[in-house]
């Protein structure tokens, strides 16, 4: 069904009486405007650039400023339907404002005219009239036309502007107040009075068939006199000839628009607006959407009659508001006006030009119409560089046979988060060939935990063990040992490290010698002032720090803007967020640890796919009671279970405390979870750690650096 948005409005009704006479307004009263206020801000004769038309209706609703005189409509009031009566009617007066003197209107209208002046709006029209001028902003583009449409109200109290070119569409209103100063800024909407539309027919409008010069002319677009035939495209006689493209319901004309061979267009007046082609669409289920009427007629020459076009053109971009209710979307009314016809529906194809207005016209339908049953194309290729623009350029360049197969494999529309996996097909084979890199992991630089664990980018993995059991300067070695071997950049947000002391462990695993020549360093040579220079320049090429240099502790939103930014501007491949509790964990009063906990690693994993980035997540475990000097399990992580339930890899890291169970350099890694089989198992690896310099090593590689 058509998916456009039903509101109800009820609009107050105030019966103003003098006899039999009642008046509509609103929250204030309404001066409806004189016969000769505009129904459009362009009259029949004025011309709009190439299929761009922009009705201004909706603009005069909501900028106009009515001139005082009210509108008396006649009702009767013997009905018993009526729930009004005179006497209501008397009791209610409201007092009509007083007409502006023309002193007012001059006045008023010559300070409109010097507030445009100063934008560059040169506009000499009287109240009440038009002016055509060319764009103070987009100078009428390539061919300098005369695109801006110019109107200053009646009364003086209003000056209204619109630019026709899609490209363009600058628009605005300025108003006047009666002591002549002028101010700039939205004018209150006014209600629509209805108005009765125009009855019109081909002789009432002086249209006559199409002339051999114009049927030539369209034969020069492949469009052929049966096909101009079947449509009814007529010429209006003037002192430029113009095409007529006539619009149909049930076979009656209920509008008519123009263009002459320069590619200008204009419109009937107060005609109702539907869809060009509206009878062909007439209980089809599958129908063709384009965008100008010969684009219609080129789709109809490939053998597709089920087509129509819009009658106003493009937008110039999307609309970053919500659909308007019915009687609020004047720019897509032709759409509300066909919906019996569009409901029936099941298939609807968007061939709108390629350009950017009529790829912003493609949304804005589906919007309406449903992107569910909304399909689009792909315009191909006219020569090496250039895309054809619509469907009659198809026709003129490649034929009926490539217009015929650009509707043939016309595709879904995309729906934002709806896909199907031919829309990775590409990815799935980079994938299979290994050609998108570290596909099956990057080594720790450890033989014996390559078995069980190695690191792809956009995982993530938890890290955990007890208090001082290294889990720190095991993450530190890893992360020096990726740096070696592949050349990764890493982002660091570790809370309990000072900077000093930290860059002090990595020089010391980078180097192999310790910093300084204290007692830990036995009889090893501490590094020289050149390998610390030659150090420093790692550290600032390799990492990038995320601290928070204030007393308040940091979030992991804030943490993970920052990591963005590294990854962007740097390059970073890992993230190391060390550890959870340093973190700012304030959480709504209705929100429990473990929903918070929940929410938190989905942040942190959407970070790292979208990214590629991996990521290390220390967390401590709870507070174990009568601890016996075992390893904790993923489990007894402090706040939630999701820690092991949402991470990609779980690892505790284990330091030997008992000399008569083993060495007591030995670190025990127990790879407790891994997600994709492909990179790793669960298992344990035992490593040696170097006091000294705070490596690890396999255990049968210990004494060889």
């Amino acid at each position: 069904m058509l998916h456009l948005h039903h509101h109800h409005y009820h609009h107050r009704l105030l019966l103003l009486s003098c006899s039999s006479n009642i008046f509509m307004a609103s929250k204030y009263f309404l001066r409806p405007a004189p016969h000769n206020l505009p129904h459009t801000l362009l009259p029949t004769t004025s011309f709009i650039s190439t299929n761009q038309l922009r009705p201004l209706q909706q603009q005069q609703q909501q900028h106009y400023h009515f001139s005082p005189k009210p509108l008396s409509i006649s009702l009767n009031l013997s009905n018993q339907n009526s729930r009004f009566s005179t006497s209501a009617a008397v009791s209610n007066l409201v007092p009509v404002e007083e007409q502006p003197t023309e002193e007012d209107v001059t006045k008023n209208s010559l300070t409109l005219k010097q507030q445009l002046e100063k934008m560059g709006i040169p506009c000499n029209c009287k109240p009440g009239t038009y002016s055509r001028l060319r764009c103070h902003q987009c100078g009428g583009g390539d061919t300098k036309e005369k695109s801006l449409s110019v109107f200053i109200t009646a009364d003086g109290s209003t000056a209204l502007w619109n630019c026709f070119r899609a490209k363009c569409g600058a628009n605005g209103n300025i108003k006047a107040f009666g002591n002549g100063r002028a101010s700039s800024g939205k004018v209150s909407p006014r209600i629509e009075t209805s108005k009765t539309k125009r009855h019109i027919t081909e002789e009432s409008i002086g249209l006559e068939p199409l002339s051999e010069e114009l049927i030539a002319y369209f034969g020069e677009r492949m469009i052929s006199a049966e096909t101009l035939r079947r449509n009814s495209v007529m010429q209006k006689p003037g002192d430029e000839v113009a095409i007529a493209f006539t619009y149909k319901r049930n076979g009656e004309l209920v509008s008519c628009k123009y263009r002459d061979i320069n590619k200008r267009f204009w419109q009937e007046k107060e005609t109702e607006k539907v869809l060009y082609g509206l009878d062909d669409i007439k209980g089809a289920t599958d129908i063709i959407i384009v965008e100008g009427e010969i684009d219609k007629l080129s789709m109809e020459e490939a053998g597709f009659p089920n087509c129509v076009s819009v009658p106003d053109g493009a937008p110039c971009k999307v609309s970053d508001k919500d659909i308007p209710p019915e009687d609020e979307d004047k720019k897509y009314k032709y759409l509300w006006n066909c919906k019996e016809y569009l409901d029936k529906a099941s298939r609807i194809i968007l061939a709108t030009d390629a350009d950017q207005p009529g790829q912003a016209l493609a949304e804005e339908l589906a919007r309406r119409l449903g992107k569910e049953r909304c399909w689009r194309v792909r315009w191909p290729k006219k020569n090496n560089a250039d895309v054809c623009k619509d469907a009659n350029e198809v026709l003129m360049c490649l034929g009926s046979h490539a217009l015929r197969k650009v509707i043939d494999q016309a595709e879904l529309y995309p729906i934002r988060g709806l896909f199907t996996f031919r829309d990775f097909f590409d990815e799935i084979d980079a994938y299979y060939h290994c050609s998108m890199g570290y596909e099956l992991g990057v080594s720790t630089g450890w033989r014996g935990l390559d078995d069980f664990y190695k690191i792809v980018p956009g995982e993530l993995t938890v890290v955990t063990g007890v208090p001082n059991s290294g889990k720190s300067e095991w993450i530190d070695a890893l992360l020096c040992n990726i740096n070696e071997k592949e050349g990764w950049k890493f982002a660091l947000c570790s809370m309990e490290n000072k900077v000093r002391e930290h860059a002090r462990k990595l020089l010391e695993k980078h180097t192999k010698r310790p910093f300084f020549g204290a007692s830990y360093a036995e009889s090893v040579e501490r590094m020289s002032p050149e390998e610390l220079e030659e150090g420093k320049k790692w550290l600032s090429n390799t990492f990038h720090l995320i601290r928070c240099e204030d007393d308040s502790l940091p979030s992991v939103k804030w943490v993970l803007e920052l990591a963005k930014a590294a990854v962007l501007r740097y390059g970073v491949r890992g993230l190391v967020i060390d550890p959870y509790n340093e973190l700012d964990h304030q959480r709504p009063p209705n929100q429990t640890e473990t929903e918070y906990v929940s929410q938190m690693l989905t942040k942190i994993k959407r970070f790292a796919q979208h990214h590629s980035c991996h990521v290390w997540f220390v967390a401590h475990p709870r507070q174990l009671h009568q601890w016996v000097g075992g390893p904790p399990n993923l489990y007894d992580i402090s706040g939630s279970a999701h820690f092991i339930n949402k991470c990609d890899n779980g690892i505790v890291v284990h330091r030997n405390r008992d000399a008569e169970r083993g060495p007591v350099d030995q670190v025990e890694i127990y790879v407790r979870k891994v997600r994709n089989k492909v990179v790793g198992k669960i298992g344990d690896a035992k490593l040696s750690y170097d006091r000294v310099t705070g490596t690890f090593q396999d255990p049968d590689e210990r004494g060889r650096v």
